[in-house]
């Protein structure tokens, strides 16, 4: 078997876009990027287990054993579907990550779309995109960030009423997917891990205009996204519900209007269903979102929280510098200190064979 390389790329998204919450995605140009060789075992190279290499964001507290790390685990999971029990011998992947942890920008849901489709590739699987998707909602239960790394672009997403026999494949522990590898764990520990139904994900790509640019008002520390939904009410009012479906119904036709009407955007960006309960999470939120507005920073169309936060995202058309800095002041009175990027909409996931 001669050498085989490929190299696996995977934007960076921002969920929600305001009312959208768990509904829409959109893939940003920051990139996980996954460089993979295989050498066939001989006298000068024996076989090895995989040996993973990391630079960039979060290079510090990714775990390189490819049992722990998640995106190793995820292609182990694919490949095991797929009845093969192991990674190939002398595997190496090298992983440059550009995506910060903890920020709202998907860090999680790319490496889970990576994971995907390294294992469709080592397997030399051809997955097609419904079965990727599939795979990667059995790990990352949410569709609207993995959906749009995977398909990339702006994204609408839903998981597809079941029948009680895949209802109930789909629902398996998430410990039953991936499960914790112990130090002792062989290569024939956890096998016949639970298949995915077909078709549990859905989606559509809405239109985007090019002139609409994203800026990336990043926040120096982390939010988990479970203590970001912990802060969610289990109910809400019809009041509330139906305010944020109006604003949707609007939105995902006006960021592809040339040239995109700032007043009806702005207004079409604002949320009643998650942001205003984590507010209290995220220090100077409130006043970013709502002094910062096209009236007062021409260029500007909206602007909300990324995800689950703490980022937040910008978007516009022009007078970037301007955006980010007066909501880099607006931060540092709660004495928060940011980090902002002008970012393009980026596109879908790529495997390239090298």
């Amino acid at each position: 078997m001669a050498t085989r390389s490929f190299t696996i790329r995977v934007p960076a998204t921002s969920a929600n876009i305001g009312p959208g919450f768990d509904v829409v995605g959109l893939s940003l140009s920051l990139y996980l990027t996954l460089r993979v060789s295989i050498t066939p075992p001989s006298e000068s190279s024996p076989a090895r287990p995989p040996v993973l290499s990391y630079t960039g964001e979060g290079a510090d507290e990714v775990p390189l054993d490819a049992y722990k790390n998640l995106t190793t685990r995820v292609a182990l999971y694919v490949l095991r579907c797929h009845n093969i029990a192991k990674f190939p011998s002398n595997l190496s992947i090298h992983v440059h990550n550009e995506i910060p942890f903890g920020r709202g920008l998907g860090s999680s849901g790319a490496a889970v779309i990576a994971g995907v489709l390294l294992g469709s590739e080592l397997g030399q699987l051809n997955l097609s995109q419904s079965r990727m998707l599939d795979f990667a909602l059995m790990v990352e239960r949410h569709p609207d960030n993995v959906t749009a790394a995977l398909v990339g672009g702006f994204v609408g997403s839903y998981l597809r009423e079941l029948d009680s026999a895949a209802t109930e494949a789909a629902s398996v522990p998430l410990s039953e997917v991936l499960p914790e590898y112990p130090p002792d764990a062989g290569e024939e520990w956890g096998l016949n891990p639970p298949q995915p139904p077909l078709g549990i994900g859905h989606f559509v790509r809405f239109g985007w205009s090019k002139s609409i640019s994203a800026i990336a008002i990043i926040p120096r520390f982390e939010l988990s996204t479970a203590k970001a939904r912990s802060v969610l009410p289990q109910e809400y009012s019809r009041k509330d519900l139906v305010f944020n479906l109006q604003r949707l119904a609007v939105l995902t036709t006006a960021l592809a209007q040339d040239p995109p009407d700032p007043e009806l955007i702005y207004e079409a960006m604002k949320d009643r269903i998650h942001q205003p309960y984590r507010k209290t999470l995220i220090p100077g939120l409130p006043e970013v979102t709502s002094n910062i507005t096209p009236s007062t920073h021409p260029g500007l169309l909206g602007i909300c929280l990324s995800g689950a936060g703490p980022t937040i995202l910008a978007l516009a058309t022009e007078g970037y510098e301007a955006i980010a800095e007066d909501a880099r002041k607006i931060f540092r009175e709660q004495n928060i200190e940011v980090d902002w990027k002008l970012l393009t909409i980026g596109g879908e996931s790529i495997v390239e064979q090298n």
